[in-house]
């Protein structure tokens, strides 16, 4: 009763049909007036209905999956009262013919019984044999009625043979029929289609269609992204999401003839627990997704980072001292993804297991990489046959423990899948994975070798973790399973990270990246230990979410593990010291300018030795590597090279005052040999020209470039002069632009670049000996790339050239341009400005850091040319919406800045470039402060 009850707040219906009968006791059924008070009287119904399950969902904690059902029976009484009212009112037969029948059924989502807050409404309007005019007026009708009440409807209007000759043709018609549900009308014609359809069509088929549908997931992932951790997850279409568990009970209805997954306990598909974990993560995925489609008023399916804080907030994640609640929330949803695979692995399993004895049934195997024969034979206790590696004891785990590790590493050895029935065992027997295993010295040697294995280790890692066994036998490892990090620089979860991290490594070795990575390849085959490298790499993010520094703590725990794992001492050391320093060469490279001796210095201080360098070095690259696409480029490339000699210059003892000098002289001679079509007197002349900073901070083929550009335009007259040259290599652009100097000239070419919509990586500013400035500017697209189209640096030209002329003004520019997009606004971005006297010898370094912008660089730079400070370099970076930048600069003596009032006023004017500008009070043209992307 009380169900009726609560069902009759959502929507009465004879209420309902009571209020518009009373409508046509007076009114022509057909005419517009009487058509306009039906479609408010079921709009009204329909609004009231909407309302209460929202309320119930929102107030009442109703959970999602109840609240699909509810929506989905208000869908239901609203039909059925629309196609009630037409057919006795709008349209009424008095002696129907056998023709003029006609059965509404739903199906897809709606035919199951589940549809979100805004899904759409699939329907099949079933014929008996052809199409009447009768007919034809009563759908027309009820879908006009339908599409002005505000539902979006798919359709489809076929008779019985229609339907069973297409779902035979189409996979996607076949399984709308199979989840189609009376709704209204002839429910003869129903049930004829149903007997039809499970006799004609389901009949003998179940194998095909599971390949088919298992083939169709596949190809919905790589749609969707491969990983089940991608930071920003389609809920419905991602790996791991809703529309996996429908396929799961599509083919498990297919086969089996079931309604309902409870039913596959009592056929052995699902134990009872499997069983409660399928509800589980169903009834998680529905909340989360009801939750989206309220908040954003719409189909949204994608939970985006500006959705993520609230949706946790609402399912009542909240903030604790190591974890922001938005992460707790997203590692729950990833866990649940998991989840999905785990059952989809033992559901599949389960399939083959019944139907095994069928030569024609074979599910499509998981992630098979090299297929070494398809003879059955035994290695280590398994069967490996037809390409993939079984249990030949289904008790094996019981007895031996170890080979729960040994299985993937046969799977490995072999270059073969892993069945998955022998999947099935391992998830059913995780809780043996205890202590005891792993102090089992035999287990972790095994589990070494499947790291430092030259045949794929990603993918046997992947499948460890996958099955849960990795994060049981390294505990560590267990703690950052779907650990997310709530920003828009890393693309995966930890553990999806590190994993991607050893396939970068592994590819590096093989070669497979030689062109990307010369030097990595070079050297990698160099180090002392490469069991070293991939167990630095399997625990350099091993401690994040911990809070505290995670280099710190996973350094600690490599002085703990290493040793169970099998290294020694010495190994043990180097890897704790790795993990360490494992973000300290990217932050020099990336930060600080390489040609200043001390920085060189510094940095080979804290490696001390060639080996470390070396093993620092291909870490370094495999991590950046595996942060998520477009984090890569081979601008990073080439900063990280160009330390890596430095360095190794350094400590073979190249680095001295006289080795700099040398270098010098070499630059020169170099230059001379190649400017041999000038005379004697023109090459000295511009030599004298460049102070001793620019000779070391360029290669001889910029040293040329430039020497040409500055003789044509001194010739020339011109006032401005703009070279481009791209780079694909290191994925840059240079502009260099030689012109009178001035104070503030380089932040005004910043701002010229900004209004262009160009991204500025890096940046040298020299100045002659006679007084002209020569700014390099390294310049990249949005992807990272090297900028190419000629009409933008044709645009970005005439910028410079505007700005400098006073054409244009450069805050009216920016502010006139779109900003960033409001679902990065969500992130907190804490603003930061360092002043370091001790990282140069000659200059202050400047690091500032805060929420990006376009135009951001423009008013870093006025605002220290407003102080009365000269930028020598700069370094820009950005990681997703935040922004670090390094300056190089002297004060107006040419000197370091080192008083304090001074150092304090630099802090206190760079900190106001990031705060929000308030509104003036009148303005005839407000203009429009608007962010997008880094300068």
């Amino acid at each position: 009763m009380n169900k009726v009850s609560n069902r009759r707040d959502i929507i009465d219906r004879r209420d309902l049909g009571g209020r518009l009968e009373a409508l046509v006791r007076d009114t022509d059924p057909r005419s517009p007036k009487l058509r306009a008070e039906l479609l408010a009287a079921l709009k009204e119904a329909l609004a009231a209905g909407r309302t209460e399950i929202q309320r119930r969902f929102e107030e009442e904690g109703v959970q999602g999956l109840s609240t699909a059902h509810a929506i989905c029976f208000l869908t239901d009484q609203v039909l059925r009262t629309a196609f009630d009212f037409t057919i006795s009112h709008v349209f009424p037969v008095n002696s129907a013919t056998s023709g003029e029948r006609l059965g509404v059924v739903a199906v897809g989502g709606y035919g199951r019984g589940e549809m979100a807050p805004f899904s759409d409404v699939d329907l099949l309007f079933l014929l008996p044999y052809k199409q009447t005019p009768w007919g034809e007026q009563v759908v027309e009708y009820l879908l006009y009625l339908l599409w002005d009440l505000g539902f979006k409807v798919g359709h489809a209007t076929r008779n019985v043979d229609e339907c069973v000759r297409l779902s035979k043709e189409d996979i996607t018609i076949r399984t709308a029929l199979l989840e189609a549900r009376y709704i209204c009308g002839d429910e003869d014609l129903y049930a004829n289609l149903k007997g039809r359809f499970t006799k004609d069509v389901v009949a003998d088929t179940g194998p095909d269609y599971a390949r088919q549908k298992l083939a169709e997931r596949d190809d919905r992932h790589s749609r969707f992204g491969e990983s089940r951790y991608l930071v920003e997850p389609n809920i419905k279409e991602g790996k791991g999401g809703l529309r996996d568990l429908h396929t799961l009970f599509w083919i498990a209805k297919y086969f089996y003839q079931v309604e309902k997954v409870s039913e596959l306990v009592k056929l052995n598909v699902l134990t009872a627990n499997e069983r409660r974990r399928f509800k589980k993560a169903e009834g998680f995925l529905w909340n989360v997704r009801c939750h989206l489609h309220y908040l954003t008023g719409r189909p949204e399916e994608r939970l985006t980072f500006d959705i993520q804080t609230e949706i946790g907030r609402r399912l009542q994640y909240t903030d604790r001292a190591s974890s922001q609640g938005v992460e707790r929330f997203m590692k729950h949803y990833y866990l649940i993804a998991k989840e999905v695979g785990d059952l989809t692995r033992i559901f599949c399993a389960s399939l083959e297991e019944q139907h095994k004895r069928s030569a024609r049934f074979r599910l499509p195997r998981f992630n098979l990489s090299r297929l070494r024969g398809v003879r059955r034979h035994e290695v280590d206790g398994f069967v490996v046959e037809g390409g993939r590696v079984d249990l030949g004891d289904e008790d094996l785990f019981e007895h031996d423990p170890a080979a729960l590790i040994r299985l993937f590493r046969t799977a490995q050895e072999q270059g073969v899948d892993i069945h998955p029935s022998a999947l099935k065992q391992v998830t059913r027997n995780l809780k043996r994975i205890d202590s005891d295993l792993r102090n089992d010295p035999e287990a972790n040697r095994l589990f070494l070798e499947i790291l430092t294995s030259r045949d794929d280790p990603e993918t046997s890692l992947r499948r460890l973790n996958e099955a849960g066994v990795f994060g049981r036998f390294v505990r560590d490892f267990g703690r950052v399973v779907a650990q997310m990090q709530h920003d828009m620089y890393h693309v995966y979860t930890v553990d999806e990270h590190t994993i991607r991290a050893i396939g970068m490594l592994a590819s590096i070795e093989a070669g497979e990246l030689e062109d990307d990575h010369p030097l990595s390849h070079e050297i990698i085959h160099k180090v002392l230990s490469r069991r070293v490298l991939y167990v630095a790499v399997m625990l350099h993010d091993i401690a994040k979410g911990r809070g505290g520094d995670h280099a710190e703590l996973g350094a600690k725990v490599a002085q703990k593990l290493c040793p169970r794992l099998g290294l020694d001492p010495e190994e043990t050391e180097t890897v704790a010291w790795l993990i360490l320093h494992h973000l300290d060469m990217s932050r020099t490279a990336f930060k600080r300018d390489v040609q200043d001796p001390k920085t060189v210095a510094d940095f080979s201080e804290l490696v001390q030795d060639l080996e470390r360098l070396r093993l620092l070095l291909v870490l370094t690259v495999a991590d950046i590597r595996a942060v998520g696409p477009g984090r890569w480029n081979g601008w990073k490339g080439q900063l990280l090279r160009e330390l890596y000699h430095r360095t190794e210059e350094a400590l073979s003892g190249g680095m001295s005052g006289a080795g700099a000098r040398a270098r010098v002289e070499s630059a020169k001679l170099a230059l001379t040999e190649e400017l041999s079509d000038w005379l004697p007197v023109e090459v000295q002349e511009h030599l004298d020209r460049g102070y001793d900073s620019y000779w070391l901070g360029a290669d001889a083929a910029t040293h040329a470039r430039d020497a040409r550009m500055m003789h044509e335009a001194d010739k020339s007259g011109a006032d401005i002069t703009i070279d481009t040259h791209v780079d694909q290599f290191q994925a840059i652009t240079e502009v260099t632009v030689y012109t009178a100097d001035h104070p503030g000239l380089f932040s005004r070419i910043a701002g010229a670049i900004a209004v262009a919509g160009i991204n500025v990586v890096h940046a040298t500013i020299f100045t002659t000996t006679d007084g002209m400035a020569l700014d390099t500017f390294w310049l990249q697209d949005g992807d990272g790339g090297a900028v190419t189209d000629q009409k933008r640096l044709d645009r970005m030209r005439r910028s410079i050239k505007d700005t400098l002329s006073g054409k244009v003004k450069i805050r009216q520019a920016l502010a006139d341009q779109a900003g960033l997009p409001s679902r990065t606004r969500v992130f907190k971005v804490a603003s930061r400005v360092l002043v370091d006297n001790k990282a140069s010898n000659v200059y202050t370094v400047i690091e500032v850091s805060g929420r990006d912008r376009r135009g951001l660089l423009h008013d870093i730079t006025r605002a220290l040319a407003d102080l009365g400070l000269s930028v020598a370099s700069a370094r820009i970076a950005t990681y997703g919406t935040r922004a670090s930048d390094v300056f190089y600069v002297k004060d107006v003596f040419g000197l370091k800045v080192t008083h304090e009032g001074k150092l304090e006023a630099i802090r206190e004017r760079l900190m106001k470039v990031f705060e929000t500008p308030k509104a003036k009070k009148k303005s005839k043209a407000k203009p429009k402060s608007k962010k997008a992307t880094a300068a």
